[in-house]
């Protein structure tokens, strides 16, 4: 049976899935505006730290305010209404949830859900990319020991291109690289939230107008996202990142099996099965022809002859030799392709992608000389960005990961272009999220035979 066809059948039984979302931004609020219209869901809490912002979002995507008017989990499940809250915790510790959407797009938080998401037992869909780079290697371990499901967000690009190379992989194909295309210019690095909307070509009166977030949109421009999910996708698929982070080359969908080929056989790859995002804009600002801006991609290899003769006779775009070739999917919907992940959850007992291993990670890298005792203020920032790295890079050079470089001091200056290290920083070594990813590493440290110099590591 389809999925569909499933969920119609729990509506039919009165036994509807039933859901509780934590965080009600753009992502959260896109899934809103779908969930009503789908059958055999029930969305019985929205866990927001506004819950006025919560119910202004219900109310913007059209929802009519008696159906999330109840005033409790109890009043909630019985007349199949929604209930608002500022405590999250509660909603994952009640027995009224099955699954626990985290769309905060805080690391802290996205550990937090998801550890208390294996104590209670209830699977957890992390569209918190941030948090599944921090942490998802241990968290995905501690779901399974639990026995529920930690998986991507469906719609996110991540997820898609799990998908992706799932199919490629299922029937037979190599993957040689896979990724998604995103705006970029090599100046982006250097972005902050002053020069953000400049770049993105907005208007004082457009950025005026809207819900617009500098600090978030920049985080976008200025590489971290496409790092953060890149790291995404390696964790998942068993994909290596190339050892000096990404490239973001000029390409359009034409060229994908050109460009994205081995290096050994006339492309830019340093190895087989990487990741890597592609640029829309060439490097002199031109648009690129027939880009990829808004979709993901994977790059695989015909095994045999007779499977690049098949290539060929249906019309597949290759390489000049017709042993690589792409497929693509130009566009994304993010929260409004959610259900996906839901109903796989719900009815197949299975994840729209899921970490599985550590092999990329991200680090905190200087947009510009920092000085000594200068406050880091994280994703999207005015000191740092996001950079890809192997994991075993990262671990070996005790590089601080992304994810954390908020509110910690700096201890010494770090030059531009430098990734920003454990013993550059003050922390708080109890804090839950710092202790979780210290906790992750030393496992993989230890798992990996990594041998680290004692001065790259705490201090």
């Amino acid at each position: 049976m389809s999925l569909i066809a499933k969920l119609k059948a729990r509506a039919q039984e009165g036994k509807p899935v039933k859901v509780g979302l934590i965080g009600a931004g753009k992502f959260g609020s896109m899934y809103l505006s779908q969930a009503p219209r789908t059958p055999g869901i029930h969305l019985v809490g929205v866990a927001d730290l506004s819950p006025d912002r919560a119910r202004a979002s219900l109310k913007r995507v059209g929802w009519e305010e008696a159906r999330y008017a109840a005033r409790s989990w109890t009043e909630a499940r019985a007349n199949g209404s929604t209930f608002i809250t500022d405590d999250a915790d509660a909603m994952i510790a009640s027995d009224h949830v099955d699954i626990v959407i985290d769309a905060t797009g805080s690391p802290a938080a996205g550990i937090h859900h998801a550890l208390l998401c294996c104590k209670h037992r209830k699977h957890i869909v992390m569209v918190n990319v941030e948090a599944d780079v921090l942490a998802g290697p241990l968290l995905a371990r501690r779901a399974e020991e639990a026995g529920i499901i930690y998986s991507m967000a469906s719609g996110d690009q991540p997820a898609l291109i799990a998908e992706l190379v799932d199919w490629a992989r299922t029937i037979g194909m190599d993957v040689i690289c896979a990724g998604k295309g995103t705006k970029y210019l090599p100046i982006y690095h250097q972005s902050t939230p002053d020069t953000v909307w400049g770049h993105y070509g907005f208007t004082e009166e457009q950025v005026g107008s809207g819900d617009f977030n500098a600090q978030m949109f920049n985080s976008f421009l200025d590489g971290t996202k496409s790092a953060l999910e890149m790291a995404a996708v390696s964790n998942a698929c068993d994909l290596r990142p190339p050892a000096d982070g990404l490239a973001f080359p000029a390409c359009g969908v034409d060229d994908l099996p050109t460009l994205l080929r081995p290096a050994s056989d006339g492309g830019i790859l340093p190895h087989r099965g990487s990741v890597e995002v592609v640029s829309s804009l060439e490097r002199d600002g031109r648009p690129v022809f027939r880009d990829l801006r808004w979709g993901v991609y994977a790059v695989f290899e015909a095994p045999t002859d007779y499977v690049r003769d098949c290539f060929a006779q249906y019309g597949l775009k290759t390489d000049s030799t017709g042993r690589f070739a792409a497929m693509y999917k130009p566009y994304h919907l993010i929260g409004l392709e959610l259900g996906q992940s839901i109903a796989s959850i719900a009815v197949r007992g299975e994840a729209t992608g899921a970490t599985s291993g550590f092999h990329g990670d991200v680090a905190a890298t200087a947009k510009r000389d920092l000085r000594a005792g200068e406050r880091l203020d994280g994703e999207g920032g005015h000191t740092v960005y996001g950079k890809l790295m192997p994991a075993a890079d990262s671990l070996i050079q005790g590089a601080l990961p992304i994810g954390l470089a908020h509110n910690m001091v700096l201890q010494r200056p770090v030059a531009a272009g430098q990734p920003v290290r454990w013993s550059d920083v003050a922390f708080d070594a109890n804090k839950e999220s710092v202790r979780v990813r210290r906790e992750m590493e030393d496992i993989f440290r230890a798992e990996m035979k990594l041998e680290v110099p004692a001065q790259k590591l705490a201090s």
